[in-house]
């Protein structure tokens, strides 16, 4: 009769154990998610120069459009958490767009090998981050989630285990407000 109750509690360590590590590994799991999307970041952000000096040799002339894409691409490499990373690269997003919107203008960059290069390049990285970026949400989703049940709630709040942030990548055009106008002569 003596043997039952540490039958018991040896069961409920073991039990506690087990949520605890489960806790840790999906923690070290989103860890090691967002290490993978800054990794193709990286290479997006080191590809970006070399497009930008491509396009520079065909529309010098464009100064503004080529500020913005560095400034764009300044501000998200300084971006560290999640949501301040996916602001930054929808902005950077929209000034790659007027980049290549400028591109268009010039039929002859389109022709040019190392434009349809650094292109295509970016493509692939753009998958790449794509495929990196649901990973990372479905692990900060798996991580929530443990966090949120019973009984493993009790061990992540004993031990501050905090909710992951997703990495949702928003185009700072759908979020513009569309600008109304009620104009007098109109009506």
């Amino acid at each position: 009769m003596a043997w039952i109750p540490l039958i018991l509690l040896a069961g409920l360590v073991l039990l506690v154990i087990g949520m605890y590590n489960s806790l840790i590994r999906l923690k070290v799991q989103s860890e090691n998610a967002w290490a993978d999307i800054d990794v193709q970041l990286k290479r997006r952000y080191d590809l970006i120069p070399n497009l930008v000096e491509t396009v520079k040799g065909y529309a010098g002339h464009e100064k503004q459009t080529f500020e913005a894409v560095i400034t764009a691409r300044n501000r998200a490499m300084a971006a560290t958490t999640p949501s301040t990373k996916a602001e930054a690269e929808g902005l950077l997003a929209q000034s790659l767009k007027s980049l290549f919107a400028l591109a268009e203008a010039y039929p002859q960059l389109r022709a040019v090998e190392s434009f349809t290069q650094l292109q295509g390049s970016l493509n692939q990285i753009e998958e790449a981050v794509q495929n990196a970026r649901r990973y990372y949400n479905a692990v900060v989703r798996d991580l929530n989630t443990k966090i949120q049940e019973f009984p493993s709630n009790l061990i992540a709040g004993f031990f501050s285990f905090k909710q992951g942030e997703f990495f949702e990548l928003v185009d700072v055009t759908e979020r513009a407000v569309p600008k109304v106008s009620f104009d007098q002569a109109s009506r």
